[in-house]
């Protein structure tokens, strides 16, 4: 007798990956432009989830340019090509049960609409970063605002390429009005609300 009539095998479903966790899996979807602050926060909120018992995993350039996305340029295909990728590894750890927060300028409706449909709508929530194009140039932390100015970054999204702001965020947070702990605390609220972990 094979060891499959002896032990059935199927995969495990999503909802005991999530009971195994006790929390629910999800996606918030940080979008706004280059030095608004969306790293910064997912990064406070990573911290607070911890806290909270609540597994959390961040995507963001660093992670995905440098390791999966490495081929990849910044035509118009490949930023498509970009955001598809990390929308489609962002649903393995949503389905996994983990609290996926992704960062990234994701400058057009398009680009953010195919993301909340790899994901699944209930699962997405969209963060818009609103912090002022002057601001961002104010910080500028890569010199790369200074360097597109200089016509020496092509299409760089706010200065030669335009910025889409999203029609209908789940929550919008401004950087340069607010401290970061209160933009962190607000995310937070939205995803407590969301993930309802099981004590």
């Amino acid at each position: 007798m094979s060891i499959e009539n002896i032990y059935p095998i199927a995969m495990m479903t999503r909802a005991d990956k999530e009971a195994l966790l006790r929390q629910r899996g999800m996606m918030v979807w940080f979008t706004g432009l280059s030095g608004s602050g969306k790293s910064t926060i997912a990064l406070g909120v990573e911290k607070a989830l911890h806290q909270h018992g609540i597994l959390c995993r961040i995507l963001d350039g660093d992670n995905i340019r440098s390791g999966i996305n490495n081929n990849l340029g910044f035509s118009a295909e490949d930023r498509r090509e970009n955001i598809r990728r990390i929308a489609e590894i962002g649903k393995l750890f949503v389905e996994t049960g983990i609290v996926t927060l992704a960062a990234f300028v994701s400058p057009t409706e398009e680009y953010r609409s195919m993301a909340r449909r790899i994901i699944g709508e209930e699962d997405f929530k969209e963060v818009y970063v609103s912090t002022p194009l002057e601001e961002c140039e104010r910080r500028d932390v890569k010199g790369l605002y200074a360097r597109a100015r200089r016509g020496e970054v092509k299409d760089f999204t706010g200065i030669s390429a335009p910025f889409e702001v999203p029609v209908n965020p789940t929550l919008t947070v401004d950087t340069s009005q607010q401290p970061l702990e209160v933009s962190v605390r607000q995310v937070i609220d939205l995803i407590l609300k969301y993930v309802s972990p099981q004590k």
